[in-house]
């Protein structure tokens, strides 16, 4: 595993790499739904999120 989270860290090192990164926190992380969002809105971008996250924590990971 720790080959991988090293391309990840590789991967999003660069400036576009953090670029792609920026911005899927921006549409995932710091999305909000309003209070019309239906349940199945609420779960896809909750799992959205997750792999943003997982994306993240691979990279930091790599790094160390």
């Amino acid at each position: 595993m720790q080959d991988m989270e090293q391309n990840y860290a590789r991967c999003f090192a660069t400036a576009a790499g953090a670029a792609v990164l920026q911005h899927l926190r921006h549409i995932t992380i710091e999305r909000t739904l309003g209070a019309g969002a239906t349940d199945a809105e609420l779960r896809g971008l909750e799992a959205q999120r997750a792999l943003v996250h997982q994306i993240e924590n691979l990279a930091r990971r790599g790094k160390l």
